[in-house]
């Protein structure tokens, strides 16, 4: 599995405590996000893990800003893409069994680093569960 990270100025210590998680867990890290916490361009971060994950570069991705609402704003503009705003495990397994969500928008300001890696272990962990839910999900992307 491959999964690519973006994150601004709000996010380098999640960032960290989730690459640690993934790679110990034996998964390939794409980082696209800042490791510092001088003032940054939340799309920057974004456009890039949207697009890795719109062209099947990466299996998912993972974005964090301080509401992960521009983060999400972001990614979702990409054809493929539908990143869910998350800020609880139960709303992460809900945007993986009914909304199919490729990749994970983490509100950095709402939610401890403990919380963010339950949400990203829930992530990795919850399969979409088609069926009902596909109609719905072919609906999402603009033709």
């Amino acid at each position: 599995m491959k999964i690519a990270i973006g994150n601004d100025h709000a996010g380098p210590d999640y960032k960290l405590a989730i690459v640690k998680l993934l790679k110990d867990k034996g998964i390939e890290v794409v980082n696209h996000g800042t490791d510092a916490f001088d003032s940054v361009d939340y799309p920057d971060h974004a456009h890039k893990v949207a697009k890795d994950v719109d062209t099947n570069v990466v299996d998912f991705g993972i974005l964090i800003c301080g509401s992960a609402n521009g983060v999400a704003m972001t990614a979702n503009k990409y054809q493929n893409v539908r990143a869910g705003l998350c800020w609880t495990k139960e709303i992460v397994s809900l945007v993986r069994q009914h909304n199919n969500a490729n990749v994970l928008c983490i509100p950095a300001r709402f939610t401890a680093v403990q919380q963010a890696l339950e949400m990203v272990e829930t992530f990795l962990n919850t399969d979409f569960e088609g069926g009902r839910h596909q109609n719905r999900v072919s609906k999402i992307a603009c033709s």
